[in-house]
């Protein structure tokens, strides 16, 4: 009884925020106008696709945060609710350049789902390693699991009428999952390295962390470079391959144009034609 009583305390915290449904607002605004009016050809409709996919994006980077913000509030930290964690509102997350302008502007450079927003967890008052790793593993999952519903939405009900709409629900999933690799890459400053950095001697740690910003850039710096891109991304695009991805589920009239994620990316990028 107790322990559904806390469990209710838990569910009652979360409160989505006026700005975070506003997003999803956005999110669907866009969709719908992607998949009513939008052909492939049509730069309106690439317009709304753009505003798809970045919408849809700071969603997701607003899910990441909250999972590591639940957790730990389900771990023991009640700081998290006075500091806004709980509403899901990206504005409380972190600063707003770091955390949700810059990743927007590397997924237009590059289409790199960039690592966004900052929780900061009260880590003294949660007991057990597992814990804090849990709470570390906790943003990159909802990256994994945003991916695969995706992925399972575009096999089952993709159809080529709306190929603008898919191919650009196929370009976020693969946003998804560059952000849920790169977020668990062992590296100070991301949650992989969160996950394993309780099992470490704290002198050890410690370090580590004090130069986490620099060794972050530079690893953004690094994917610039051929060959760890192209290392990267074809890391990314097995994954991507297997969780149905690879291709349209229908018939296209141009082969050239068969792979939905590289054709939403082309079509994200309205303005270069």
């Amino acid at each position: 009884m107790n322990g559904t009583a806390r469990g209710m305390r838990g569910n009652a915290a979360v409160r989505p925020s006026p700005v975070f449904l506003a997003v999803v607002g956005a999110t669907i605004l866009c969709g719908l106008i992607a998949w009513r009016y939008g052909t492939i050809l049509d730069k309106p409709g690439r317009i709304a696709l753009f505003g798809f996919v970045i919408a849809a994006w700071v969603l997701s980077l607003s899910l990441h945060e909250f999972g590591h913000a639940y957790m730990a509030y389900r771990s023991g930290d009640r700081s998290v609710v006075a500091k806004g964690y709980l509403t899901l509102n990206p504005l409380k997350y972190s600063d707003v350049t770091l955390s949700f302008l810059i990743p927007v502007v590397f997924i237009i450079l590059g289409g790199i789902g960039l690592p966004g927003g900052a929780v900061w967890i009260d880590r003294h008052v949660i007991p057990g390693r597992l814990r804090h790793s849990l709470i570390s593993a906790a943003g990159p999952l909802s990256n994994a699991l945003y991916a695969v519903m995706l992925a399972v939405i575009f096999k089952n009900f993709a159809d080529a009428e709306h190929a603008l709409f898919w191919s650009g629900l196929a370009f976020l999933a693969f946003l998804q999952v560059t952000a849920a690799i790169l977020n668990l890459l062992p590296i100070p400053g991301l949650d992989g390295f969160g996950i394993i950095e309780p099992y470490l001697p704290r002198h050890w740690a410690n370090q580590a962390n004090a130069y986490g910003g620099y060794v972050f850039l530079v690893l953004i710096a690094l994917l610039w470079l051929g060959p760890i891109n192209e290392g990267f991304f074809n890391v990314i695009y097995y994954i991507t391959d297997a969780i149905g991805l690879g291709e349209f589920p229908f018939d296209v009239f141009d082969e050239r144009i068969n792979h939905p994620i590289q054709l939403g990316h082309s079509l994200f990028m309205w303005w270069q034609n």
